[in-house]
């Protein structure tokens, strides 16, 4: 399988990635709700109305919020200047973070060939690439930010991580091409931007760093340490420094292991395709090269996420793009640099059949661009309903209004410039986060008096609620009716 030329398996690579790139773009003009979506959505509308002191972005206090950084800052100062609506906003970070990936796999994946290589030749190799990074997982769909899987990458495109994950390609193939001083501070630069905009993939980044370092040939010389030295100096001062929040107080903060307990289930079923081929493609490279770059690199994602499981620090389950990226990397690259034709043209193949059924497993995905009525059953199958949102109660609840509601609403509500009296994800700095959680609770418990119900509406300044019927709570005056019977209610 040489695919090399301007026709045969290399044309339709190409063309496969380029139909795939297209469906990720229809997936931005849909832009599909789910996940964190509305935390991304409340940050930039919060960044729009005060650039300098934005507060908490879910509820109505002056705490700080490892949300806010560089990447959302410049999509803030953009809604500022624009007046784009926040999902407009959103729409335009999808397509800069996927110029971003796009262009960082490039600009990492040539650092492995040879630089007399032709463009055809390039972009046949990186277009394969890119297809193992969104189709080469399993056949049980796992969606979640950081993670490049075509259906995950649907519902995260506009995400932070998105940005993060693009900037980090960048960041290995710059340090794997770096010689002045100049280039390591760059690197420093962009290791702090990647850390701060995403911190999971922070750390997947800083492991593909150590990794780049690691595997050069010929082994760095002294004047290269130094230079890495004070690129590194460079990044821990802009950690240091960024004021919307305190960087290195994230590692004292608890209370994200049990969400993440579900990335150590599963694990044959959602990547063994990643597991099989890629750890095939590792293999050959590891045998032609003990210090290969993207053997130490899937190592590395190993023993940190081995350790967590041991340890029982579920978060650090994050680290599994570590794991799977340079698997996937190395699996489309061995289709076109093994040094054998045989090993190529078996593997080529191998690489193939593994991609078309990754492809059919989050064939779903195209559920996000295509009307549901015109996709056969099969692939319905394994579709799933992005949310509906809440811009039915916008007409009455406007900006800074604080809403009341259970965990699901909450999550979606600030998007639309409200406050909720608890959040609906884990506030790493909010003191009185479980203060609010036990008020909200307090409020539709059956047991609950009308006095401590009338209490927490008052103590948080409650303007409106919203909950089904047989939510419980006050007698209130409803105003609107969503999706399900779901009520929006005056508080008088």
């Amino acid at each position: 399988m040489r695919g090399t030329a301007r026709t045969g398996p290399g044309a339709a690579t190409r063309s496969v990635a380029v139909l795939v790139l297209v469906l990720l773009v229809g997936v931005v003009v849909r832009l599909p709700w789910a996940g964190d979506l509305g935390m991304h959505a409340a940050t930039i509308e919060r960044l729009r109305h005060d650039l300098l002191d934005p507060g908490d972005p879910l509820v109505a206090a002056d705490a700080p919020s490892p949300y806010y950084t560089p990447w959302t800052l410049l999509l803030g100062c953009v809604a500022k200047v624009t007046g784009f609506g926040v999902f407009m906003v959103l729409r335009i970070a999808a397509l800069v973070s996927l110029g971003v990936l796009l262009t960082g796999v490039w600009a990492f994946v040539g650092t492995f060939l040879d630089r007399a290589a032709d463009r055809w030749r390039q972009a046949t190799v990186v277009s394969l690439v890119l297809l193992c990074l969104v189709l080469l997982w399993g056949t049980l769909l796992f969606n979640w930010s950081g993670f490049l899987g075509l259906n995950s990458l649907a519902l995260t495109v506009s995400y932070p991580s998105t940005f993060a994950l693009g900037a980090a390609f960048w960041l290995w193939a710059l340090l794997r091409r770096a010689g002045t001083w100049w280039h390591f501070v760059g690197a420093g630069v962009l290791w702090a931007v990647i850390l701060l905009s995403h911190q999971f993939t922070g750390v997947v980044a800083s492991l593909g760093a150590l990794a780049m370092v690691l595997g050069a040939r010929p082994w760095p010389a002294r004047a290269t340490w130094l230079r890495l030295a004070a690129g590194l100096a460079v990044g821990v001062l802009l950690l240091v420094c960024w004021p919307y929040y305190r960087f290195f107080a994230l590692f004292g903060v608890g209370g994200l292991e049990g969400i993440h307990r579900s990335l150590y289930r599963d694990l044959l079923a959602r990547f063994w395709l990643a597991g099989l081929v890629g750890g095939a493609a590792l293999a050959l490279r590891w045998w032609r090269d003990r210090r290969d770059p993207l053997v130490l690199f899937c190592l590395f994602g190993c023993v940190v996420f081995a350790a967590g499981g041991v340890s029982g620090h579920w978060s650090w389950g994050r680290v599994l793009p570590a794991v799977l990226i340079p698997a996937q990397v190395a699996a489309g690259l061995e289709v076109f640099c093994a040094p054998r034709s045989a090993v190529r043209a078996a593997f080529g193949w191998v690489v193939a059949v593994a991609l078309a059924v990754g492809a059919w497993a989050q064939s779903g995905t195209l559920g996000y661009v295509l009307p549901r009525s015109v996709l056969p059953p099969p692939v319905t199958a394994n579709y799933r309903e992005p949310w509906p949102g809440y811009q039915w109660i916008t007409p009455w609840v406007k900006y800074g209004d604080v809403v009341l509601a259970k965990t699901f609403p909450a999550r979606q509500i600030p998007a639309y410039g409200a406050y909720t009296v608890a959040p609906g994800y884990p506030d790493l700095f909010l003191g009185d986060e479980g203060a609010r959680d036990a008020a909200v609770r307090t409020y539709f418990a059956a047991g609950s008096s009308r006095a401590e119900r009338v209490e927490v509406l008052r103590r948080y300044g409650v303007k409106w609620v919203v909950a089904y019927p047989g939510d419980g709570g006050l007698a209130l005056e409803r105003v609107a009716v969503g999706p399900r019977g779901q009520g929006l209610y005056r508080v008088g």
